[in-house]
């Protein structure tokens, strides 16, 4: 397990030194997505989409949180890493506006509007900015003495996202609920999205944001929701499913080098985790790892969906790379995280670096 170790040991040592020392490495986290990156939104949304139960959350210190993992999600990894608390779910807050940070991130949705929509209320990617919107213009004002202060501020937060996933597994590929491969091929449908979500980040930075990391789309093809059914039963992936998603993917960092080219004083970072994903799946021993193909709990639809509630999950889930049938372990999380962090093959520049630009 030398990478898994190594990438708890890194996290933890760093967060702990940035604890003892009071000194953050940036004023906020801002984190922005789906079920990836929720940490409870839809808990308190009408929807099918929810992790507010165990098995999930088995590992995590606050036990069952509304997080679609066993333990941490990638945002917690970077919280910790920058000494920050975990950003609270928007949905959540009663009173006074964190300045540490916030999560406004739901599970199901999308970039898309129509993304979700058929396991109910979400927080799509408009809601989401509007409602930063709302918090940068109505809330934030309210704990700074002028307007440059707020400014300073947004301009050295850091914002992540986690977003597009669902506009496939919940849109494009369910043909028989949505017309999107009627309207677009592949490389279209991908376009239509990045166009979307160009348009999405230059609303951030006329709010202030200035420091945004983009992960791209995971090997959608090896989750287990689609690989069981679509894909060759003598491999792992469907790399039908693929090969589409990679439109996607291939075509995001020439969107964020255009952004960041064109939007002063911008940096927008290309998350590029679907190969170190994609590695770990088709090598898991090489990352600490024993199942890549089996989600850790037991979930409906025969291994192919959520877990079901309250029943137990396998016994040592840092083995696995998948806990229920979308969704990752946070020990295959703590590879992406440690990656980003402080390597350039998967954030360029890494967090490491992007704090003190």
């Amino acid at each position: 397990m030398k990478l898994t170790v190594f990438s708890f040991l890194f996290l933890y040592l760093d967060s702990i030194t940035r604890v003892l020392s009071s000194s953050p490495l940036v004023p906020a986290l801002y984190v922005f997505g789906d079920s990836l990156f929720d940490n409870g939104n839809n808990n308190f949304l009408p929807t099918l989409a929810r992790a507010n139960f165990k098995p999930y959350g088995v590992n995590f210190v606050k036990g069952v949180t509304g997080r679609f993992t066993n333990g941490r999600t990638l945002p917690d990894y970077i919280a910790d890493y920058v000494g920050l608390p975990y950003p609270p779910p928007y949905m959540s807050i009663r009173e006074s506006t964190p300045v540490t940070g916030l999560n406004y991130a739901s599970g199901s949705c999308g970039i898309l509007p129509e993304t979700g929509s058929t396991l109910g209320k979400c927080l799509t990617l408009d809601n989401q900015i509007e409602l930063f919107q709302h918090t940068v213009r109505s809330e934030l004002p309210k704990q700074f003495k002028t307007r440059n202060q707020l400014l300073d501020y947004l301009s050295k937060s850091l914002f992540v996202f986690s977003i597009g996933s669902n506009d496939y597994i919940n849109n494009y590929f369910q043909s028989k609920l949505f017309h999107q491969t009627k309207i677009y091929s592949p490389q279209g449908f991908a376009d239509h999205l990045l166009s979307q979500l160009s348009q999405s980040f230059e609303r951030l930075y006329n709010l202030g944001v200035r420091k945004l990391v983009m992960f791209e789309i995971g090997p959608i093809g090896c989750i287990p929701s689609i690989a069981k059914n679509r894909a060759n039963k003598s491999g792992k992936c469907d790399e039908d499913s693929n090969q589409i998603v990679s439109y996607f993917n291939d075509k995001l960092p020439q969107m964020l080098r255009n952004l960041t080219s064109t939007l002063q004083a911008s940096s927008f970072v290309h998350g590029r985790a679907s190969w170190l994903g994609y590695d770990a799946i088709m090598n898991p021993s090489n990352y600490g790892l024993m199942d890549s193909s089996n989600p850790c709990c037991t979930t409906w639809l025969n291994g192919t969906s959520g877990c079901i509630p309250l029943l137990k999950a396998c016994k040592n889930p840092d083995n696995h790379y998948f806990f229920d049938a979308y969704h990752l372990t946070e020990a295959a999380l703590s590879v992406i995280a440690a990656h980003c962090i402080n390597d350039t093959s998967v954030c360029k520049p890494p967090i490491s670096q992007l704090v003190q630009m």
